[in-house]
């Protein structure tokens, strides 16, 4: 139902205020709260109506009125309102992009976590930058390219199945970053010396410095020793089972749990050499019901829409002593963080990686620790 002189198409001038999860940031006017990408907090701006829902009302600002000393010239001549949709902060200094990253996660965990503002003092939510794209740039190693009816290719436009033809993508890296030129059939990934090959269907981090990040906060967080047992929760290609393994040596165990069949057989290619490591091929909540033992720790990396209530309080029955959980969504992060409160897991450590720069997306690695 459409909100009373409000209609798609409308133009309003708006002062814009903070950053809201999603890429948008809030404003309000005609009495209701406004969603508009392509602005920044304190600008005024001219903004379009593009979408209103009985709950949400969404915008485009159009025209920037007073600008944020923060706002710069996209790079990308298919970036802002009514191109493409897959880069929401080009039109941002990349420190401040990280800032704003920041906010968001910070907001997560006060709203959804629970957290009061003393107990996140406690943590380092700054997003770090990863190495090798000082300019944001040139990162992406996977593109999927859109075509439109009459046989052009390019880009979606954002919420929408609608084309902007382009000839080029700024934020993939070279050998992916025009139409026709994304690699085809499996590609080789390198971290810490060991070698993966994962296909087009296989999950893998496209950041290219972000899965070395992502096992090293893992491994200080969790601190795996010889001869412990280890649980890997949506394994995927077995990124963290391989330096779990590792750590736990041939007296230890991990027991890698993927439902994708390419995961679990890109994990089976490259943990060959590790027979302490188990795959297994199936739905986690459901391995979990007659999982064996009590492990001394757990790694989670779950879909965006996070682990949830089943999956969390079977992980805390079995009450592992650490507890490392990789998220790349920091409301379901902040969820969960509720849950695991509610059972015994006190947040511990948190760290934050810019995986995706120009995007609002973060990539988070939290440790839990069981209450005493």
């Amino acid at each position: 139902m459409a909100a009373e002189g409000l209609v798609v198409g409308d133009e309003r001038e708006v002062r814009i205020g903070t950053i809201a999860h999603g890429g948008h940031f809030i404003a309000h006017s005609d009495g209701r709260t406004l969603f508009v990408r392509h602005a920044l907090p304190g600008e005024l701006v001219r903004v379009r109506v593009t979408e209103v829902a009985r709950k949400i009302v969404r915008a485009d600002a159009i025209e920037v009125l007073e600008a944020s000393p923060n706002r710069v010239p996209a790079p990308c001549p298919w970036a802002g309102p009514g191109l493409c949709g897959g880069c929401d902060f080009q039109h941002v200094s990349l420190p401040a992009q990280r800032e704003l990253k920041e906010q968001v996660l910070s907001d997560a965990l006060r709203r959804f976590g629970r957290l009061s503002d003393e107990e996140l003092a406690d943590f380092d939510l700054a997003v770090r930058e990863l190495p090798g794209h000082p300019d944001g740039l040139g990162w992406r190693t996977r593109m999927t390219w859109a075509t439109d009816s009459a046989g052009r290719v390019g880009l979606r436009k954002h919420r929408s199945h609608d084309v902007v033809t382009a000839d080029r993508c700024l934020i993939a890296a070279e050998d992916v970053s025009a139409p026709g030129s994304a690699a085809a059939g499996r590609v080789d990934r390198e971290v810490r010396g060991r070698a993966w090959r994962v296909g087009g269907a296989d999950f893998w981090q496209v950041h290219p410095g972000l899965p070395e990040a992502l096992v090293d906060a893992v491994l200080e967080f969790g601190v795996p020793a010889v001869g412990e047992t280890w649980w890997d929760l949506y394994s995927g290609a077995g990124l963290f089972a391989a330096f779990l393994g590792e750590a736990v040596g041939e007296s230890g165990r991990v027991s890698a749990v993927e439902s994708s069949p390419a995961g679990v057989k890109a994990a089976r290619r490259a943990l060959h050499d590790l027979p302490q490591v188990g795959l297994e091929e199936g739905d986690v909540a459901r391995w979990l019901r007659t999982a064996p033992g009590h492990p001394a720790g757990v790694v989670l990396d779950p879909p965006r829409s996070g682990a949830g209530c089943e999956v969390l309080e079977s992980v805390t029955e079995r009450a592992p002593d650490r507890l490392v959980y990789v998220a790349c969504d920091p409301v379901a992060l902040g969820r969960d963080v509720a849950i695991l409160g509610g059972n015994g897991y006190r947040l511990a450590n948190v760290r934050a990686f810019d995986g995706f720069p120009m995007t609002h997306h973060l990539e988070t690695v939290a440790e839990f620790r069981k209450d005493l």
